[in-house]
């Protein structure tokens, strides 16, 4: 058996380790639609017939979610849905990688494009603030690349630092302005915070309309909630999900293990594959026997940061790996594996690149019926006056310009 690089456990047991909890805490614009090929949520949403489905792989791309939102039919599962969920290892398969420096330089290309018709038709664009806590590398690399990618599609841009010892109340104030900015349509709060600041209440002060990373505990509610439509889906989970379609990967009714719970990757990316209909186990620390439940896995999504965690004594045959990391990852037996680096990060970048594009459009869609509807109460008053006017005698105008 040959050891995975950065996705095996060498040395170390699992039951001796454990993770820190940590907390690294309506509907699509058709345009964005056009872009990525994961569909609107709500087309997704149908009910759990446990019957043998005829058509299952016809509504993969884009069903309408809330008219078959219905209760759940526990029937019985028949054979022809059943399979063996344990490899014998006898099936080996050629790794093929995942490109998602490629795949996402495909949609930002687009949305280049579309971020380049709107500065020319309407004489605007969209805007992203970041806000940067402390002198750590990794987020400052984030921070900066998200601005580069910005500066690169078209977009407006702007950061604000502040130091390592700051008040909940200087990042309250800075996000409270960037809210009130009618020129900025995204908000990143770049996480994780230090932990003096209470990152939950910082991230509730976040407007929604402007919550592109997809953070706020309403868009994770609406996520986690059949018949609901977040106005945006976290970036990370919504990048595999996209890699993952893209690549010709079936997600519905296949079993997916989610490794890590973070609110950041690992909680929305088990809830988004639960509304593309995937049964999903999510492993954490606690978890006992977490080889034996990843092992039965067609799909395994890596998301604690920790390199060298899962042996390949832990992935099936024929298993699909996304792997949410930052050191280096080698699968000879998997299928579709995305490479470290090149895979999630850039599609990461590309999907905040595209929420913060449908926000935009969003902002502007408002505001164009806004002055339409002013100018329309200026037609119509003017039209009043004139039918009054047409109404007075010789006398009155007399009086009028004496």
């Amino acid at each position: 058996m040959v050891p995975l690089r950065g996705v095996g456990l060498v040395s170390l047991s699992w039951k001796s380790m454990r993770w820190r909890s940590r907390a690294l805490n309506t509907s699509s614009c058709e345009g964005a639609r056009r872009i990525v090929k994961s569909p609107p949520l709500l087309s997704l949403d149908f009910p759990d017939d446990w019957v043998p489905f005829s058509d299952s792989r016809e509504i993969l791309k884009s069903p309408p979610l809330l008219s078959l939102d219905v209760r759940d039919v526990w029937a019985p599962i028949a054979d022809s849905r059943e399979s063996s969920s344990v490899s014998n290892g006898t099936n080996q398969h050629t790794a093929v990688i995942i490109d998602g420096k490629a795949i996402a330089a495909e949609i930002t290309s687009r949305i280049t494009s579309e971020v380049r018709s709107m500065g020319k038709y309407i004489g605007k664009v969209p805007g992203l603030a970041v806000i940067l806590v402390g002198q750590r590398k990794e987020c400052q690399t984030y921070a900066r690349n998200k601005i580069m990618a910005c500066e690169e599609a078209g977009f407006k841009s702007s950061i604000t630092e502040f130091p390592e010892d700051c008040t909940e109340d200087d990042v309250i104030s800075a996000l409270s302005s960037f809210n009130h900015n009618p020129s900025i349509h995204g908000i990143i709060v770049q996480l994780p915070l230090p932990q003096h600041l209470d990152q939950g209440k910082i991230l509730s002060m976040l407007c929604l309309e402007k919550d592109v990373d997809g953070l706020h505990p309403l868009n994770i509610g609406y996520l986690a909630m059949r018949g609901r439509e977040p106005l945006f889906i976290s970036c990370t989970p919504k990048g595999c999900i996209e890699l993952l379609l893209r690549s010709g990967v079936e997600i519905m009714g296949k079993k997916a293990v989610v490794i890590g719970r973070s609110n950041i990757v690992g909680l929305p990316t088990s809830l988004l594959l639960q509304r593309h209909h995937a049964t999903v186990s999510v492993l954490h620390a606690f978890t006992q026997n977490p080889e034996k439940i990843s092992r039965e896995a067609d799909i395994v999504i890596t998301a604690v940061g920790i390199p060298n965690l899962v042996r390949g004594s832990w992935l099936k045959s024929g298993a699909v790996v996304i792997d949410v990391g930052t050191c280096p990852v080698e699968c000879e037996w998997c299928q579709p594996s995305s490479p470290v680096p090149g895979g999630v990060g850039p599609m990461t970048i590309a999907m905040l690149l595209l929420n913060t594009l449908e926000s935009a459009k969003r902002a502007y869609n408002r505001e164009d019926k806004f002055n339409q509807a002013n100018n329309l109460h200026t037609v119509v008053g003017f039209l009043v006056l004139v039918s009054r006017l047409a109404k007075w005698s010789s006398s009155d105008w007399v009086s009028l310009l004496h």
